[in-house]
């Protein structure tokens, strides 16, 4: 009987591979972000001794132990805009922390990855983190360079005291790589180079009990570009509460929190315009939640009230805005059944938009960028989540919202048309941040479903809808995103396969068509505001084979179709790619 499930499990996931083949674009990915902060520290198997009356008494009861995530394989990497994403599934309950892992693959593709760590006898853990991706890029497809890099180095502190826990990490980042989508000349072989430098210093102390002071967290961050981009952050977050407060004999218990926060962002850009902008934004929020068993209700308001300064080499004087913003907090939850959980809210916040921020989504942004926070003054939703028979999973919602300074992303035209020789992003091959004010609207749905011990499938589906007030379009976001995947551990929990297939609509952009004359040459170029950049799918599968408790060997495959379709305007991507490794872990 075990053989035939086996037999089938392996059919599907092939099915799954063949099935898919049919889609004729397909998206590249090339740098997975890793980033070891407090999200970090939480994991299902620690190296830390429980031991009587550790954790402190107040959390006894459901004994809490802590340690740092194990940093998965990177198994992908992008000469496109598209984050990386790790799509390799783990093996449950048999992650170690301490491993070093490499691989080779087309594409001149280079992985090394390390995650050492020891924990001391006075419960303080210590440890470093660092990993390498680097490919040649598609030298077939552009007679100039596109190859890119990225290089992770970092080192973490974790300390386990009585009354809660303490992690301090430092980071330093350098992603290399060039603007390479050029679509609209033909400038032969010259130096588009671009890196990005960052250093990021973190630290979050977390107490067991949620008495007064639950948790603080201060995160750090310096960024310096190849064009002396430069940008400053920091940030620090409390988080103040009062729980399970009993409200008589009713059953119900009370929780009371408040977050108090400050974030400062200074951001300065030397070529073109030049801007600067300086942000200063202090948050309160406080919410009250009643809670009885599965259902509840959580009433808030969050305040923000923000200091900008902004100014470029056109204006005499700096822009000023003080201003002091309120938004609604709410939501319910009425648990019928563990299938049926109906669920509702409002809620609303300032995000402010930083350059680091901006190339995390596109990379290939100029390197001088008028930065705008975006205000999403409401947005309302409402749900239906639950657990079938512990074979299902489910959540569906649907929502509406009102949005100011909306950021998206548009293409630039040359900049000078009479230039010789021109700079590494004067060839109509970056994008600026823009913004327009609007409504939106989403819908979204995940199923989880095991049909086998050893087998899990997943499904995430999600559509969003802008309606703006100035552009017809908003480029470069699809309105249709949706994954589908599937994990199957096999021969005695040997062997690991897994199938990730990640999917995304149509996208609007505007381009440039641009074309020389006169003599001397002169360029002139006329922009197309509804331009396509297609749609894609990204198939992956991966294995992952133990030899030996400590030693094993895996094998990735990204972009099965081996479409190199486009991302943003120009950024091919990389086709079929194969990597091949191993992983020693002690």
């Amino acid at each position: 009987m075990n053989k035939r499930i086996q037999l089938l499990s392996i059919i599907f996931l092939g099915f799954s591979s063949v099935a898919f083949s049919q889609i004729k674009e397909e998206k590249l990915i090339l740098n997975k972000k890793r980033e070891p902060e407090v999200k970090k520290i939480e994991k299902k198997k620690t190296s830390v001794e429980t031991i009587k009356n550790y954790p402190p008494e107040e959390k006894s009861q459901n004994p809490v132990q802590y340690n740092i995530t194990d940093v998965p394989a990177v198994s992908d990497f992008k000469t496109s805009t598209i984050q990386g994403q790790d799509v390799t599934p783990k093996f449950e309950g048999s992650a170690q922390n301490n491993y070093i892992q490499f691989g080779m693959g087309n594409y001149g593709k280079i992985l090394g990855d390390a995650n050492i760590s020891k924990t001391l006898e006075n419960k303080i853990e210590v440890g470093m983190d660092a990993h390498f991706l680097s490919t040649q890029g598609l030298k077939k497809e552009y007679e100039w360079d596109s190859k890119q890099s990225s290089t992770t180095l970092g080192a973490f502190l974790n300390s386990y005291g009585n009354k809660g826990k303490f992690n301090l990490n430092a980071e330093y980042g350098l992603n290399s790589y060039n603007y390479y989508g050029i679509y609209a000349l033909n400038p032969g072989d010259v130096d588009l180079d671009q890196r990005v430098n960052q250093f990021k210093v973190n630290g979050y102390y977390d107490f067991y009990s949620n008495e007064i002071l639950n948790d603080v967290r201060v995160k750090s961050s310096f960024l310096k570009d190849h064009f002396d981009a430069q940008e400053n952050q920091v940030s620090i977050l409390a988080n103040l509460s009062k729980h399970a407060v009993e409200i008589g004999k009713s059953g119900i218990n009370l929780n009371a929190d408040l977050g108090v926060g400050l974030e400062a962002v200074k951001s300065e850009f030397s070529i073109r315009d030049q801007n600067t902008s300086n942000f200063v934004n202090t948050s309160l929020s406080p919410k009250v939640t009643f809670r009885k068993g599965e259902s509840y209700l959580m009433l808030g308001s969050s305040f923000s009230f923000l200091n900008a300064k902004n100014q470029n080499n056109l204006m005499a004087e700096q822009m000023m805005n003080n201003k002091t913003y309120w938004f609604p907090q709410a939501e319910f939850q009425v648990a019928a059944a563990n299938e049926f959980k109906f669920y509702g809210g409002v809620d609303g916040g300032l995000k402010i938009n930083t350059y680091a921020d901006l190339l995390q989504q596109n990379p290939f942004i100029l390197s001088d960028q008028y930065l705008k926070p975006t205000e999403t003054k409401y947005h309302f939703y409402v749900g239906l989540r639950g657990d079938i028979d512990e074979m299902f999973k489910y959540d569906v919602s649907a929502g509406y919202g009102k949005m100011r300074d909306i950021m998206f992303f548009k293409a630039n035209d040359l900049f000078d048309y009479t230039s010789v020789n021109r700079s590494a992003y004067n060839y109509a091959n970056t994008f600026s941040a823009i913004y327009d004010d609007g409504n939106v609207g989403d819908i979204k749905g995940s199923l989880q479903y095991f049909p086998l011990a050893k087998l899990i499938l997943d499904t995430e589906v999600k559509f969003t809808k802008f309606d703006l007030k100035n552009y017809d379009n908003i480029y470069n976001f699809p309105l249709l995103t949706a994954s589908i995947g599937a994990k199957y551990t096999m021969l005695d929990q040997k062997l690991l396969l897994g199938f990730k297939g990640i999917f995304a609509s149509d996208r609007t952009t505007n381009s440039f068509a641009i074309e020389g004359v006169g003599s001397p040459m002169m360029y002139q170029s006329a922009e197309n505001k509804n331009d396509k950049v297609g749609g894609y799918a990204d198939l992956n599968l991966s294995a992952e084979y133990k030899i030996h408790k400590n030693f094993s060997i895996f094998a990735l495959g990204n972009n099965l179709l081996s479409s190199k379709y486009q991302t943003y305007k120009g950024y091919k991507v990389l086709g079929a790619q194969i990597l091949g490794g191993v992983k020693i872990t002690f």
